[in-house]
């Protein structure tokens, strides 16, 4: 298995959205440079999105569209960090390291 090709980041994300505005990644699937799709279970993971002042910590609300979540992943029985951002407006998920 190799390197995600950097120009397409897009992956695809099962993800749970909680009553109060969370989001909570929790699968992710890529293709690697043969085409082959490679799923990944999210061991843990930590919400990073810029909430501005107003953030009063009841409701998610982020200022702008962007989601940001740094992310652990075992690959090969090693973790792995990664970053997805999440782009509402979208609704498409993408990588902003390489998972390999």
């Amino acid at each position: 298995m190799g390197r995600i090709i950097e120009q397409e980041n897009k992956v695809d994300v099962i993800c749970q959205h909680s009553r109060d505005g969370t989001i909570i990644p929790m699968k992710l699937r890529v293709a690697d440079e043969d085409g082959e799709f490679q799923t990944y279970l999210i061991r843990s993971y930590k919400d990073i999105t810029n909430y501005g002042e107003a953030d009063n910590h009841k409701v998610a609300t982020a200022i702008n569209h962007m989601w940001t979540f740094d992310c652990v992943i075992l690959v090969f029985g090693r973790e792995r960090r990664i970053r997805l951002l999440y782009n509402s407006f979208e609704n498409l998920w993408r990588t902003v390291e390489d998972v390999m």
